[in-house]
C-alpha cells in the first residue's frame, strides 16, 4: 500500500505548507503580543525635541526596533489570514464543485466569488494597517512629559 504523503499532489502540499506557516506566524504574533503587551499599529510615537519615544497600544514604552518589528508583524497578519483562507478554499475546491452541480449557482462561481471577497478584504485590511502604521511614524505626538524649564511660566515675584 502506497504512503498517503507520497500520493499527495503538489497543490495539496503547497496549501498545507501555507496553512502551517500561516498558523506559525499567527502563533508568533500572539506570543509576542502577549510578551510586549500590545502592538505598534495602534500604538504611538512621541517626540520631545531631539529624541523619539515609541509606545505600544498598551502604553508600554519599547525600543525603536521592537516598535518597527511589532508594526511589520502586525501588518503581516492580514496577508497571512488571507493566504490560509485561500489555501483552505483551494483544498475544498473539488468538494465544493462536486456538491454544487445542480444548483442555480455553480461551484466554480462560488469559489471565484469567495476568493475575490477574501482577496479584497485582505488588501483593504493590509493597506489600512500600513497607512495607520506609517501615520504613527510620520506624525509623532508631542511628549507628555514635563515642560522644559525655559518654557515654563515664571512665578510672580511680587
Amino acid at each position: 500500500m502506497a504512503d498517503d504523503a507520497s500520493n499527495m499532489d503538489r497543490r495539496t502540499r503547497v496549501c498545507l505548507w501555507v496553512i502551517l506557516l500561516g498558523l506559525a506566524n499567527f502563533l508568533a504574533y500572539v506570543v509576542l503580543y502577549w510578551f510586549f503587551w500590545g502592538e505598534a499599529v495602534n500604538g504611538h510615537v512621541e517626540a520631545d525635541g531631539q529624541r523619539f519615544r515609541y509606545f505600544l497600544q498598551s502604553g508600554q514604552e519599547v525600543s525603536r526596533g521592537v516598535f518597527f518589528y511589532s508594526g511589520i508583524h502586525s501588518i503581516s497578519i492580514a496577508p497571512t489570514v488571507g493566504a490560509i483562507m485561500l489555501a483552505m478554499l483551494t483544498l475544498a475546491k473539488d468538494r465544493i464543485i462536486s456538491s454544487m452541480r445542480r444548483t442555480i449557482l455553480r461551484g466554480r462561481t462560488v469559489i471565484t466569488v469567495l476568493a475575490t471577497i477574501i482577496t479584497l478584504i485582505v488588501v483593504v485590511w493590509t493597506v489600512w494597517f500600513i497607512l495607520q502604521f506609517s501615520r504613527r511614524l510620520t506624525s509623532p505626538e508631542a511628549s507628555a512629559g514635563p515642560a522644559p524649564a525655559s518654557t515654563a511660566p515664571r512665578a510672580s515675584t511680587r
